[in-house]
């Protein structure tokens, strides 16, 4: 494909409507440690150079969560941005794309983005932020498409795939979905190590209330059913929680709710290395008969594990790809590795093309 830049030249909106820092004197008598009060002070100031030695090689790095810095007036106003705002500036003809993203996915939403401009659907896009790097980082070069919703998280844990930081990450994706669509829009939420190379709302067919992908690598029929699949080993489908569209329904709200319920019945734990992805499909089947769902198209939404590892399927289904998942496999640099031996680690070539422009 030929490179282009992004040119939305319209003038950025304005999303909204419309530190003090107070200095204590100290005395100027002379303390004396030999004093009556002297072991107290020394063992206070023992503690104050423990914490200045753990706090300040932190201040200012972009994992700090709590900045100890002076915030701009451009920073300070991101932390009182609420998830209605952003919705509400972001959504186009009722409809918002979400993903959830800490600072060190940024080269991946910056990949996706692309994608996404390719196919003139940027504009409706909103970061979830979850740490204040990304939401600063994110607002300062695309105002008004990031939020964070607090608590923010540790950058350096949420990533992790399999650690309680990543189950953290994750387990609270049902909740942001449920917020939207109780507001009245509706939503697709993607996971940012996808890549789209076509339009994905030309699948969303009919008016149902949820649509998702199969996770599942076992080759399906061109006209496959539509409806949920039966549980497999486990007892539940293999449904992927990485790609979900959602109408603002009473279905849609159900299974969100579910969802949420399933991720607080089953914690995390070490012996559990749990994600959201099996509370997602406990949700999806126990649901089923009173939610309105949608399986897409193999064809066009294929897992990972069946686009990068069947090249004679692949052949077969040529041009009928939509979205592709860089998944059934861990690790920053093999994801990064892989996409860019398919050709589709576009933010060598086409940074300009992203709302975010060259983050390095």
């Amino acid at each position: 494909m030929a490179q282009q830049k992004y040119l939305h030249q319209r003038p950025i909106q304005n999303p909204f409507s419309s530190s003090h820092l107070s200095n204590s004197s100290l005395s100027n008598r002379p303390i004396s440690l030999l004093s009556r009060n002297g072991p107290l002070l020394l063992l206070l100031l023992l503690a104050l150079l423990v914490i200045l030695g753990v706090f300040l090689p932190w201040a200012g790095s972009p994992l700090f969560p709590f900045p100890t810095n002076t915030l701009s007036p451009s920073q300070s106003k991101w932390r009182d941005y609420s998830l209605a705002q952003a919705v509400q500036f972001a959504a186009k003809n009722g409809t918002v794309i979400v993903c959830a993203v800490s600072y060190a996915y940024l080269p991946f939403l910056n990949n996706w983005l692309i994608s996404v401009s390719r196919q003139k659907h940027q504009d409706k896009v909103l970061v979830i932020a979850e740490d204040y790097a990304t939401l600063y980082k994110v607002n300062e070069r695309w105002p008004g498409h990031a939020v964070l919703i607090p608590p923010a998280f540790d950058s350096q844990t949420a990533h992790k795939f399999g650690s309680q930081g990543f189950f953290n990450f994750t387990a609270r994706r049902p909740q942001h979905l449920l917020q939207i669509v109780e507001l009245g829009y509706s939503v697709m939420y993607n996971d940012v190590d996808m890549v789209w190379l076509q339009d994905p709302f030309k699948y969303l067919e009919g008016r149902h209330d949820a649509y998702f992908m199969d996770d599942m690598t076992a080759i399906k029929p061109l006209d496959h059913s539509h409806d949920l699949p039966p549980p497999g080993k486990k007892g539940r489908p293999y449904i992927c929680s990485c790609m979900i569209f959602l109408r603002p329904t009473s279905g849609a709200k159900l299974l969100m709710r579910k969802w949420i319920e399933e991720l607080q019945d089953q914690p995390w734990s070490k012996a559990k290395k749990a994600n959201d992805q099996p509370g997602f499909n406990w949700a999806l089947l126990k649901t089923a008969h009173q939610v309105d769902l949608y399986l897409l198209p193999q064809a066009a939404f294929p897992t990972g594990g069946l686009y990068f590892k069947n090249k004679t399927w692949v052949k077969d289904t040529k041009g009928k790809h939509v979205i592709i998942h860089n998944n059934y496999i861990v690790g920053f640099e093999k994801k990064i590795k892989r996409f860019r031996d398919y050709g589709l680690w576009l933010v060598d070539d086409h940074a300009l093309e992203s709302p975010l422009g060259n983050l390095e």
